[in-house]
């Protein structure tokens, strides 16, 4: 009975004296910062406009009211305009460790569902390779379809490859001109991204090539052999070249999509939105959605060519008939927050009752301490390189410490270089910008993921060195010091904090609450001997919440994508 179960116990004491619903009461509880204030608190503040009266008599008048059951509330004290519910500590204890030992990294996990998220990430262009920003977005998407299936969704990951347009055009134009039918010699998309660069400089100097453009599109769309032997091949390269960079990265998807075989039936969709007058077509022959406040949107152009919302407002359809969906997530960079307004709207326009379950989590921009990230002008900062370079500065560290074969060297430097690049960018709330600090996210000390993997390394150990196994046959009065009481409260709170976390797509939250998980560790760990405890009977209880802090930040870490490893 960890702490969620015992928010629900203060709730069901709650509601025989104050008239607010379950779901209200869950909202205003809170976990004082100065535990001596209790366990948990009711402010009494919300309560004062419906009762009119000031929140210190209510919470005394409240407190009158309760009468306590024998269990987990040991005591409730009116304070000031709170309501403070203090917990008996070993059946606190007793009842956290044995769930988390019956249910190892499972603890928290809700009930299989009967319902299905679709997670829509990272969906690049096919004319260039993957960027931080699409590490950013691989981050939140894996995370976030983490996140989800412990609350009991069916989780569909899908990708949709962006892999016709003007933008590809480009790259294709420029190998055309001066690729003299070249092969890679180097990795694949970062050949392709080349020539993407080469046209943004030769434009500049030679503006008609914006024309031969639109005009390539227009053969493209007119399925001209020639141009769409070479479309093949350039896309080939590109999407060869992802493929390595996902598996290194540690994602992978359930379906895959492209927007080449989704645009005609979104040109057949607007087309027959254009009969049914929802649309309109304006003096030069495009297809406009008027969409009031939100403007007026081409949708197809007056040559007949698509547009990228074209491809879309298929696919959003596509993918209800496929999965029926309870919930479309669309893991996309702010700057499309205006195009997923539009798409919205259209579906409702358009009559399909799903649209109400699209939702597009938007993130904001990863920047270098050098500056924004422009990958017209080749000063992209490819995820390749980004990931090769932290595995250097990992690589360093490693060969401080430990002497390894060369594979375990590579092996486990991987590992703490994609921990340090996952957890920094998780652990800033989605909607901001933030600067991304190689560096400090490599450091094996404060809030990183190096840390996090070196906190579990340290518990791992614990046990190893202990000689017996962990029990549940305690004495669980035995964990009374203040190290113990509040890890013991920590790891009571994550059924709430993975509830709270998956249901507002927001990793951040699980980072925070790692860190503090593992610097209540560590205080524990200084404060308190577990192999030279003061007596037997004390060395199983501190064992046994040592292997629960154990399960506990190694789900931690699987759900942010972070592997956990063997030495540090």
């Amino acid at each position: 009975m960890p702490m969620k179960t015992i928010k629900e116990e203060v709730i069901d004491l709650l509601t025989k004296t104050v008239k607010l619903s379950r779901e209200d009461l869950a909202e205003l509880l809170e976990t004082p910062s100065d535990s001596k204030l209790g366990d948990l608190a009711l402010p009494c503040f919300h309560l004062s406009k419906t009762l009119k009266k000031d929140p210190k008599t209510i919470a005394s008048e409240i407190r009158e009211k309760i009468k306590l059951p024998k269990g987990l509330i040991r005591e409730v004290k009116a304070t000031g305009p709170y309501l403070n519910f203090f917990f008996e500590e070993a059946k606190l204890a007793e009842s956290t460790l044995k769930r988390i030992w019956k249910e190892r990294e499972g603890y928290g996990y809700k009930r299989r569902l009967n319902k299905t998220v679709v997670v829509e990430f990272p969906a690049p262009n096919t004319n260039k390779p993957l960027h931080l920003g699409h590490l950013r977005n691989m981050s939140l998407g894996e995370s976030v379809s983490r996140l989800l299936e412990t609350q009991g969704y069916r989780v569909v990951r899908v990708n949709l490859n962006n892999d016709r347009g003007v933008h590809i055009c480009k790259s294709m134009l420029a190998y055309k001109k001066w690729g003299d039918n070249k092969e890679p010699d180097k990795k694949s998309d970062h050949f392709v991204g080349d020539f993407y660069v080469m046209f943004s400089q030769k434009a500049k100097e030679h503006p008609e090539l914006e024309r031969e453009i639109q005009e390539m599109l227009i053969a493209w769309e007119a399925k001209d052999p020639e141009t769409i032997g070479l479309w093949r091949k350039m896309n080939c390269w590109a999407l060869d070249g992802f493929n390595e960079t996902y598996k290194r990265f540690g994602v992978s998807f359930d379906k895959v999509y492209y927007e080449s075989r989704t645009y005609e039936k979104g040109k057949e969709m607007i087309l027959e939105g254009l009969k049914k007058g929802i649309f309109y077509k304006d003096e030069s022959g495009a297809i406009l959605a008027d969409l009031g406040e939100l403007g007026k949107k081409i949708l197809l152009r007056a040559d007949g060519t698509s547009v990228y919302i074209t491809q879309d407002i298929y696919l959003a359809k596509l993918k209800y008939d496929e999965y029926h969906y309870e919930k479309s997530i669309y893991v996309v960079a702010s700057e499309q927050n205006y195009h997923f307004r539009v798409l919205f709207k259209i579906l409702k326009m358009l009559g399909f009752k799903f649209a109400d379950k699209c939702y597009h989590l938007s993130y904001g921009m990863v920047y270098l301490p050098s500056g924004r990230m422009k990958s017209r002008e080749g000063s992209v900062v490819d995820a390749d390189n980004l990931m090769d370079e932290l595995d250097g500065m990992a690589e360093k560290e490693v060969r401080k410490r430990h002497k390894l074969k060369e594979t375990e060297v590579k092996n486990l430097s991987e590992k703490i270089g994609l921990a340090a690049l996952k957890y920094f960018l998780l652990r800033c709330s989605a909607n901001k910008d933030f600067v991304f600090k190689p560096e400090e996210s490599i450091s094996f000390e404060g809030d990183t993921g190096p840390y996090l993997q070196y906190s579990l390394v340290r518990a791992k150990k614990i046990q190893q060195k202990a000689g017996t196994k962990p029990t549940v046959s305690i004495d669980f009065t035995l964990l009374n010091k203040p190290e113990e009481i509040a890890l013991i409260k920590r790891l009571g709170e994550f059924p709430g904090i993975l509830e709270k976390t998956a249901g507002s797509y927001s990793p951040h939250i699980l980072t925070e609450y790692a860190f503090k998980l593992a610097t209540l560790f560590s205080q524990f760990y200084e404060g308190c001997q577990v192999i030279a405890a003061e007596s037997e009977e004390l060395k199983k209880a501190r064992l046994l919440l040592v292997n629960s802090y154990y399960h506990v930040q190694k789900s931690c870490l699987n759900l942010l994508g972070i592997e956990e490893v063997g030495i540090m």
